[in-house]
């Protein structure tokens, strides 16, 4: 039975609570969540499942595994303390990870409580094979995101750009995964897992493009490796639980719990 906390009660917090039990391979418990609903937010939940707005009343619980569903914050402010206490941690919120202190901080927290780091795929596709393809040799990794014009409103290219005329495809961003991250936080998960799992943060080039003639969030991933090259564009829907949330970072959060449980992993 493995034992499940989750930090967050949003849209992909929901999704796994109601998803992976009805996996047949997978027995599972969500001991608790960590959260402040809004008022009535806490009615969607189950009602079995403690929800807890202290870090340790949750780990009182004694989670095998805690998923982080809520963003960049709580992966540095409960992070580490999740990992000390023994506690394995699948992150979604991967962009949080281009803070190199963050990321030394939970390596190290993770050596010392001897629990694990988990870091989903989320919104693309392919990371197996980019993963695979770095064993034997990268020689250069791009990642390009293009969204609709509105999807960059309240980022820095809103101060750089009229958003709202925009009539032709724009690249609002070029540089680093780790440039990506830091300056567009709230669009750099999908960069920061590439990176992660391919040339690294630094050697990772991002292009983020805003495109008046596109309703959907497309990830693109163009790899050159020693073992071939490849090419991957995902069109992602989004999730019926919150639309500005892709469907598929939710059941990658699922699976990876499910492979926890499962004798069978792929």
């Amino acid at each position: 039975m493995l034992r499940i906390g989750l930090i967050g009660c949003g849209a992909i917090g929901q999704c796994v609570m109601d998803t992976l039990p009805t996996l047949s391979d997978v027995e599972c418990e969500f001991v608790g969540i960590l959260a402040r609903p809004k008022p009535g937010q806490s009615r969607n939940l189950p009602v079995e499942v403690p929800v807890f707005e202290d870090i340790n009343g949750l780990l009182a619980r004694k989670p095998d595994v805690v998923a982080e569903c809520a963003g960049h914050d709580a992966v540095k402010t409960y992070g580490e303390t999740i990992l000390h206490g023994g506690s394995d941690l699948v992150i979604i919120s991967v962009g949080a990870l281009a803070d190199q202190n963050t990321l030394d901080g939970l390596r190290n927290a993770a050596r010392e409580g001897h629990a694990r780091i988990y870091l989903p795929a989320g919104a693309i596709g392919g990371i197996d094979s980019l993963a695979a393809a770095r064993v034997g040799g990268l020689n250069s990794v791009c990642y390009r995101a293009r969204k609709p014009a509105s999807a960059w409103k309240g980022s820095p290219a809103e101060r750089d750009f009229d958003l709202d005329w925009l009539d032709h495809e724009t690249v609002i961003f070029t540089g680093s995964a780790r440039e990506a991250a830091l300056l567009y936080p709230k669009n750099s998960n999908v960069a920061a897992t590439v990176a992660l799992a391919g040339l690294g943060l630094d050697q990772t080039s991002v292009e983020l493009v805003a495109d008046p003639t596109v309703t959907e969030n497309i990830h693109e991933v163009v790899v050159d490796s020693k073992a071939g090259t490849f090419n991957i564009a995902l069109s992602g829907n989004p999730s019926p639980y919150n639309p500005k949330t892709s469907a598929l970072t939710a059941n990658s959060v699922v699976r990876c719990l499910a492979n926890l449980d499962s004798s069978f992993v792929i």
